[in-house]
């Protein structure tokens, strides 16, 4: 029989899934997360021809917090479309394999071993942009197609990845701007500080850029390696600049040693806060609510989104995977992204790359569990609106600001990229200043 990798990585046969399949059905269709169909469930007992999938997260190492969950929602939305008659009437095999948080070495061998050797018809994956970063020449090389789910910093396009997570102008530079606000605080004096790699750099780069636009500077800017633990130098960096606000791009487990070191020194969100790019609900799950609470995230979904979809879909994740655990942003991304790629698959009647990307512009939207999310053919990013939440007592967020309607995504934002465009529609990117930023 046809082996498929768990997300507990045990063997898990096809009469094992399609059985499994029919229970996360019938579940889904209840809660409303998919049309329930008659006749639908497939039959553990009728052979089913099968396409193959990749998933790449790091299982293991210091982003194995944050990116398991990636991998176990995947799986989830494609146990979902299976259970539903798969795709162009295929079942969908994962394989499923662990970047190691080894993100220049391990990631791209793996992306080629899911691309050349299992020939993967999409990958579903990565989480750090150096990461994402170092597999992409091997997608543009092997003609593969990345669906990255995690907020990033922009300065990239490509035509061999989907970007489901924030541009900059869906999540960062609403941040600044809320925090620039009367609704805000006017907090003006504000700290940068992030893990030592090309998302937090490049990102605070943009931040610097949008504050000198309105004539003010960063207060301080200071960086770790990931999976730094000892942050008691870098608050007292920030204790002497005096900010009225910090902005966080921390990534990883390093946020734990983060914010009680805050705490450690008596930095509370009342004196002055912290909005962090990079911790949601599962980063919480491993903090004390007394040294996070108060504190802010700049997201566009969180779990407390009040929607009956929304509260479906997070009891769909827990009794799945257990009533302790939570969904977040990326965790949002992950799941919606495998569904942009059914509906483009069956927009182009094909699994060919080339083909399924073509199809991008014949308008692919899905009703994710955060609200209506659409795929933009120019640039191959998502439409999604922007999400202030302020951090209870219960580990979950207030909703404290949302953005009115979904904002365009945008991977060069005019006021740090100045002439660069990108429309994959009719070109690809129009090339302005070269801008060297990162690691």
């Amino acid at each position: 029989m046809k082996m498929i990798r768990s997300a507990s990585g045990s063997g898990l046969t096809r009469r094992d899934s399609l059985k499994h399949g029919s229970r996360i059905l019938a579940l889904a269709a209840m809660q409303g997360l998919i049309p329930f169909v008659s006749g639908c469930i497939p039959s553990a007992r009728a052979p089913r021809s099968s396409v193959k999938v990749g998933i790449l997260h790091s299982e293991t190492g210091t982003m194995s917090s944050s990116e398991s969950s990636l991998r176990d929602v995947e799986l989830m939305a494609i146990e979902e479309i299976n259970a539903a008659g798969g795709v162009l009437g295929q079942q969908i095999d994962a394989i499923v394999e662990d970047g190691r948080s080894q993100f220049s070495r391990v990631f791209p061998m793996k992306a080629r071993k899911l691309l050349a050797e299992d020939k993967v018809v999409a990958v579903f994956g990565c989480w750090t942009s150096v990461s994402r970063k170092a597999v992409l020449p091997v997608f543009e090389e092997l003609n593969g197609l990345l669906f990255y789910p995690v907020q990033y910093e922009g300065n990239e396009s490509s035509r061999n990845i989907v970007y489901t997570g924030a541009a900059p102008n869906q999540q960062i530079l609403p941040a600044i701007e809320w925090l620039l606000s009367e609704a805000g605080g006017s907090r003006k004096r504000i700290y940068l500080v992030g893990s030592d790699y090309v998302f937090p750099r490049t990102a605070n780069f943009i931040i610097t850029k949008l504050l000198q636009a309105r004539g003010l500077n960063v207060a301080g800017e200071n960086y770790t390696p990931l999976g730094h633990r000892d942050f008691k130098e870098t608050i007292q960096l920030i204790r002497n600049a005096d900010p009225d606000a910090i902005l966080s791009t921390i990534n990883g487990d390093s946020n734990v040693s983060f914010y009680n070191e805050l705490a450690q020194q008596g930095i509370t969100a009342d004196r002055i806060p912290v909005v962090a790019t990079s911790v949601g609900e599962d980063e919480l799950r491993s903090l004390l609510p007394s040294r996070v609470k108060g504190h802010l995230s700049a997201w566009n979904y969180f779990q407390s989104v009040d929607t009956s979809h929304n509260r479906a879909f997070v009891d769909r994740f827990r009794q799945e995977h257990g009533h302790d655990r939570v969904t977040d942003d990326p965790i949002e991304a992950a799941y919606y992204q495998v569904y942009l790629w059914k509906l483009a698959v069956e927009a182009a009647g094909s699994f060919d790359v080339d083909q399924v990307r073509k199809a991008f512009a014949s308008g692919i939207e899905f009703e994710a569990p955060g609200g209506k999310v659409k795929l933009d053919p120019k640039t191959q990013h998502t439409y999604k609106r922007f999400r202030l939440g302020r951090v209870r007592d219960d580990r979950q967020f207030d909703i404290v600001h949302e953005s009115e309607n979904w904002i365009a995504p945008d991977p060069y934002p005019e006021i740090a990229f100045p002439g660069w465009s990108c429309d994959w529609t009719s070109g690809g990117i129009t090339r302005g200043p070269s801008v060297e930023i990162g690691r």
